[in-house]
């Protein structure tokens, strides 16, 4: 599980948006089914250098107290959002603000812990400064499984956006499982698990299945349990067919995607009755004139910007190396997903 806290410049609505989910399933999950144990695999805070005091009231508020008082305790992991220096671990988030809460286990360095006679070790993000440390633990290591927050080459980072670089996958063969956090879409591959975020924060999670896993020491079953409230909805505008009315868009995030705008007045009023609804922001996409220098895919999903990036580079006449163009490309995206905001 993954919170990142202070997610979109520490957006109230946000938290709104967390809380529920915490209030309404987490908590309760654990409470009826016996939790005892969350393991967080890294990103508490989104910001590394700063956290806003809100979010890091609203946080403790709905999130660490609630935890506390339902006596469940929880083992954090360093993510690299966790950490004020990129190649070192000295100095976090966690390991400042957390010290208060009794049942927290801050993990900074490689640990085995054991549970059930099931013997997991967890690894925080490696860096330059602790990599010989960690590539010593693993080659040592006799435990079955891992968890971690781990960068492994030819994953998904997000929903259709794989990366290219990053771990091989074969420094984890020796684990019966691996489950990590770090990218923000659910994908497997042979032993290896990314767990995802458990709710949507940017429009490229949207329509992404979002929650929280739960693992079975006993039969090692790992049970996803899905959240079912999303803060990303797409509407699609076409007056020359029936459409439904829009509804529950409170404080969410809409796009509106016109594809057959034929009576003006029809399409006000559609959109009168979006914004009536109280959404916390409404986008009207009917322009992709800017692309008419290439055919674009009819099939592109808009909520996916680097769907439409790779489309626009295929289907430019140029000799340069297109692949090399959306490589760069995606690092440019993620650099701006990931821009600190002062």
């Amino acid at each position: 599980m993954i919170p990142i806290f202070g997610a979109r410049n520490d957006s109230q609505n946000f938290h709104k948006y967390f809380e529920k989910f915490y209030s309404e399933v987490l908590i309760p999950y654990c409470k009826e089914n016996d939790v005892r144990i969350i393991f967080q695999l890294g990103d508490l805070f989104d910001r590394r250098k700063f956290i806003n005091f809100n979010s890091l009231s609203e946080s403790k508020r709905y999130f660490f107290d609630e935890l506390e008082n339902n006596n469940i305790q929880l083992i954090t992991l360093l993510g690299n959002h966790d950490i004020y220096w990129k190649e070192s671990l000295s100095v976090s988030s966690s390991g400042l603000i957390l010290g208060e809460y009794s049942n927290i286990l801050l993990i900074d360095e490689p640990f085995t812990y054991t549970i059930d006679k099931t013997t997991i070790d967890i690894i925080p993000w490696i860096c330059k400064e602790n990599e010989s440390e960690v590539f010593k633990f693993i080659d040592d290591s006799k435990s079955d499984l891992c968890i971690g927050h781990f960068e492994i080459a030819g994953f998904p980072m997000y929903r259709g956006m794989t990366a290219e670089d990053g771990l091989s996958h074969e420094m984890f063969a020796k684990y019966e499982r691996v489950l990590s956090g770090h990218y923000h879409t659910k994908s497997k591959a042979e032993n290896i698990e990314y767990i995802g975020t458990p709710y949507e924060m940017t429009w490229q999670d949207a329509y992404d299945p979002k929650g929280f896993s739960v693992f079975d020491t006993e039969t090692r079953e790992l049970h996803f349990v899905q959240n079912p409230f999303n803060i990303h909805v797409k509407l699609t505008y076409d007056d020359t067919s029936d459409m439904a009315s829009p509804v529950d868009l409170k404080d969410k995030y809409v796009k509106v995607v016109v594809v057959n705008k034929t009576d003006l007045y029809k399409f006000d009023q559609y959109i009168t009755k979006v914004y009536d609804q109280d959404p916390a922001e409404v986008k009207i996409i009917e322009d992709l004139s800017e692309f008419n220098e290439g055919n674009i895919s009819d099939e592109i999903n808009l909520e996916d910007t680097m769907s439409i990036l790779e489309n626009y580079i295929e289907s430019v006449q140029t000799s340069e190396d297109k692949d090399a163009i959306k490589k760069v490309m995606k690092g440019l995206y993620l650099e701006a997903l990931n821009m600190e905001v002062v």
